[in-house]
């Protein structure tokens, strides 16, 4: 007889997922029994964590443009999954997270692990949780979480209790109260009314000078970006989450956008007299253009996301390359090019600006140039992960993307430890491609360092071995640090910030991976070309200079003010903090003549 684990399963392959993500436990019990007997199909990935598992599910269904499905046990083991979930739900990402549960008999008596998984998830998985109580319920309930999870781009989240899982599959019948279902269903590109369509290119060919945002909803979009961008003469900024919608080689994307963010995208939102924002809900107004400065056109496919972030004078609902497609035709070529010579002009002075920060003397090594020697080695297809921390502010700044790089982060929720997990669910995407984890030792410490273990652990089921983490090692919590004195005048505080010392390297040996420390700037191009080149997974334990500050681009009186208040209250590090930061800055007013490498 088939029971009702063994059909999940089945119907899972028949949703055509090649993987799931899980750690084991008791009250899941059945369907490891079912795994078992299934071959191991869909394949079983042991996380270390099940927070990881949920991590590596985004991971996959990010950069594998398919859903990504997780598994845990009752009580601790679903509690731990939150943290992945939510992030897939602040990231607009479909993954389905299976879950047991005590068997029906001890409901309601206080049992071990007995939780109301319903009430938890419920947020988190608020456009569809379910408990399956009978077998003749269990093909709707997960067709429903798949469609749900991939229709509208957000986590589902199934509950079955452990003694359901070992009872007989039945299929529902042909009776009242019986809802059969079917998998799959296709899905639809929507382009709104040419009339709105026409209204939009109005708009934009009415202005002189034209900014386009670009978001990770316009992915898939690169060719009528460009297209737009070229006949508005328009330059173009991307959301964190949207940096590999363009490539960073094109003269006239500007890049990040944000505290995070670039110069040239800065100037280009202060300048602008007309925006254009494609399948981005990038969040802090203020980096925007001024409310009354400038008309405005929004493209987003969700009408539950649009128009929120700007007073748009129209917001469109539809399909980002559609609706740029019927768009373009009505487009008028710029015949003044003046404002986007100018766009052009502020990206090439970045980038040699960038090079000349990443070469700023440190002690020991300064991060930037971590991330930039990577950006000339970054091999074409690669998939770049980064995580929470200060990290961040490199990867957004100097991190070139060519055409055919992927990367993505912890875009909304910004939690901490997704990086190495989001790589491994990258590979088991894309087993052929390498990937590349940009780490803060406070978030390698807090949980990255265990998912080394799982690295190893498949690392013979990858046809191309590399997956390099660079660990930024400086023992502080150095975005936070920064933080504090940027934005509160507060000196760091020690005992909150100070990180023990770990040998990340000597770990990573130990698990049975490629390693190296690197201490000098000198070491970095090397470094970087023998992890790319090694033949199993690789850490690099590259100790960084906490002091070189992540200057915002258009930093405030205010920012500064707080910086300075932070030094004169006594800050440990005042002496690093000037000399860094005098050197840093400096660059911004130099002149760098040539171009970038």
């Amino acid at each position: 007889m088939t029971s009702v684990a063994d059909y999940l399963l089945d119907r899972l392959r028949q949703w055509e997922v090649d993987c799931v993500f899980g750690y084991p436990g008791d009250g899941i019990n059945g369907l490891l029994a079912a795994w078992g007997r299934a071959d191991d199909q869909p394949t079983f990935i042991q996380a270390r964590h099940e927070e990881m598992a949920a991590f590596e599910a985004v991971g996959y269904a990010k950069f594998s443009g398919k859903v990504g499905v997780c598994v845990a046990t009752s009580g601790p083991g679903a509690i731990h999954l939150l943290n992945g979930l939510y992030d897939a739900k602040l990231d607009h990402v479909p993954v389905v997270a299976i879950v047991g549960q005590t068997e029906r008999s001890a409901m309601g008596g206080s049992y071990q692990q007995e939780v109301d998984l319903l009430s938890l998830m419920k947020d988190v998985a608020s456009d569809y949780v379910q408990v399956v109580t009978v077998p003749e319920q269990l093909p709707n309930v997960l067709d429903r979480a798949m469609r749900t999870a991939i229709g509208r781009r957000v986590p589902t989240a199934i509950i079955i209790h452990s003694d359901v899982q070992d009872l007989d599959y039945s299929p529902p019948t042909h009776e009242f109260k019986m809802v059969p279902s079917s998998i799959g269903f296709n899905e639809s590109r929507v382009v709104p009314e040419d009339a709105d369509v026409h209204r939009a290119a109005d708009i934009l060919n009415a202005g002189s000078k034209v900014a386009i945002l670009v978001g990770q909803g316009a992915r898939g979009s690169d060719a009528e970006l460009i297209e737009v961008a070229d006949v508005l003469g328009a330059g173009v900024a991307k959301a964190l989450l949207g940096k590999d919608v363009l490539p960073d080689d094109l003269p006239f994307v500007t890049g990040s956008i944000g505290l995070l963010g670039t110069r040239p995208t800065h100037e280009l939102m202060q300048g602008c007299d007309t925006l254009l924002t494609v399948g981005s809900s990038f969040p802090y107004s203020q980096f925007m253009p001024e409310y009354d400065q400038a008309r405005a056109v929004q493209i987003d496919d969700d009408a539950h996301m649009i128009g929120m972030r700007y007073p748009y004078e129209l917001n469109l609902v539809g399909d980002a390359g559609a609706t740029l497609r019927a768009l373009i035709p009505l487009l008028e070529r710029k015949r003044d090019r003046s404002w986007r010579e100018r766009v052009e002009q502020n990206v090439d002075a970045w980038w040699r600006t960038m090079e000349a920060e990443a070469h700023v003397e440190a002690n020991p090594v300064n991060p930037m140039l971590v991330v930039h020697e990577l950006s000339k080695q970054l091999p074409d297809d690669a998939i770049v992960s980064a995580d929470s921390g200060s990290v961040v502010n490199w990867y957004a700044r100097h991190l070139k993307f060519r055409p055919g790089v992927r990367g993505s982060l912890s875009g909304t929720l910004a939690t901490m430890g997704a990086a190495v997990p989001y790589a491994i669910g990258a590979k088991f995407a894309h087993p052929h491609r390498p990937a590349i984890a940009l780490v803060g030792d406070g978030a390698m410490q807090m949980n990255n360092m265990a998912e080394l273990i799982t690295a190893k652990h498949y690392v013979d089921r990858w046809s191309d071995p590399r997956l390099v983490v660079a660990v930024l090692h400086n023992n502080d919590l150095n975005q936070v640090t920064w933080e504090m004195r940027a934005m509160g005048g507060a000196p760091k505080f020690e005992e909150s910030q100070r990180l023990p010392d770990v040998d990340y390297a000597a770990f990573a040996t130990s698990v049975g991976l490629g390693a190296e420390i690197v201490t000098e700037p000198g070491e970095m191009a090397d470094a970087w070309r023998r992890a790319l080149a090694a033949d199993r997974p690789y850490v690099l334990d590259v100790h960084c200079d906490p002091d070189v500050p992540p200057i915002p681009p258009h930093t405030t009186f205010e920012q500064a003010k707080s910086a300075a208040m932070a030094l004169l209250k006594g800050d440990v590090d005042r002496v690093g903090m000037v000399k860094e930061g005098l050197k840093t800055a400096i660059q911004e007013v130099l002149p760098h003549p040539g171009k970038p490498s």
